[in-house]
C-alpha cells in the first residue's frame, strides 16, 4: 500500500485579466496527482484553463512543515 505524502506546488496563473503567483500544499500519492488536483481546483474555483497555469516547482513537504494540506 502506498503512503500519502504532502506536496507543495508553486506556480503562476497567466490569464489576460488575472495574473498571480500561488503556493499550495496538497496531499497525494504522487506529485502528478497533486498537480492534477491543482488544475482541477483552480479550474473550478477561478475558471482558469490548464494552459493558463504554469507549474514552477513541486516539492515534498515533511509532516512537521505542513501548514494546510487538502485531503483528496
Amino acid at each position: 500500500m502506498s503512503e500519502v505524502k504532502v506536496y507543495r506546488i508553486i506556480g503562476k496563473i497567466d490569464k489576460p485579466n488575472f495574473k498571480t503567483v500561488f503556493k499550495k500544499e496538497m496531499r497525494a500519492l504522487k506529485p502528478e496527482h497533486a498537480i492534477e488536483e491543482i488544475y482541477k481546483t483552480f479550474g473550478s474555483k477561478h475558471r482558469v484553463k490548464r494552459f493558463h497555469i504554469k507549474i514552477i516547482g513541486v516539492e515534498e513537504v515533511q509532516p512537521e512543515e505542513e501548514k494546510s494540506a487538502k485531503l483528496i
